[in-house]
């Protein structure tokens, strides 16, 4: 089967155009969409994915035209190459292949993704000291976040002696049973006793 050199061309706004993007280049195929970057969803990048072949060409105008973020950009780029096409970013004179025939192009992307890394470790790092931050200031805390008060629980007690069923008591507390039951279970809380009828 021939390969195909295929064009994937993007704007932002309806009002914008694609002509000067990949200007005098001619294609087998073009997918086009007027999208925010910003966006996940861009149906015509997916079915360029879907339709491309092993050893067709793929032809962006520029890095950004592509992408959202780093981390969008390798992913997309290493789909791409994985299906064994070539991808082109022909402003930047950038191209990425599975065999990564171009050596420069290569150590670009194994800096891309050494950056996205660097950048990942950052942000994990600025979590880390905002809990830690929260903790100082007495602010953070961990676990499930507690469901019964003092209140609560001296009015389960009252209902529940009362031979009110523990759904019912539930719905009224606006607690869950399982934690009603662990409640019984942890405090030994004895079962009520039934009333008798009067006669």
């Amino acid at each position: 089967m021939n390969s195909q050199k295929i064009a994937y061309k993007r704007v932002s706004t309806v009002d914008q155009t694609t002509l000067r993007q990949l200007d005098g280049m001619t294609f087998d195929k073009v997918f086009e969409e007027k999208i925010s970057g910003k966006t996940k969803e861009r149906p015509q990048l997916q079915a360029m994915i879907e339709y491309i072949r092993e050893g067709d060409h793929v032809y962006v105008h520029s890095l950004d035209r592509l992408a959202r973020n780093l981390k969008d950009l390798l992913e997309i780029v290493n789909i791409v190459t994985d299906k064994g096409c070539t991808i082109h970013f022909v402003s930047q004179g950038f191209e990425f292949s599975k065999n990564g025939s171009n050596p420069t192009s290569k150590l670009l992307l194994q800096l891309l993704g050494s950056i996205h890394e660097f950048e990942l470790q950052l942000i994990h790092e600025r979590q880390r000291e905002g809990i830690e931050s929260a903790k100082r200031k007495g602010c953070y805390k961990t676990g499930r976040p507690v469901t019964m008060t003092d209140e609560k629980i001296a009015t389960f007690k009252t209902l529940y002696e009362q031979g009110m069923p523990v759904a019912r008591i539930a719905r009224e507390l606006r607690v869950s049973e399982a934690t009603l039951f662990r409640l019984i279970k942890k405090q030994q809380i004895p079962k009520p006793q039934k009333q008798k009828k009067p006669h």
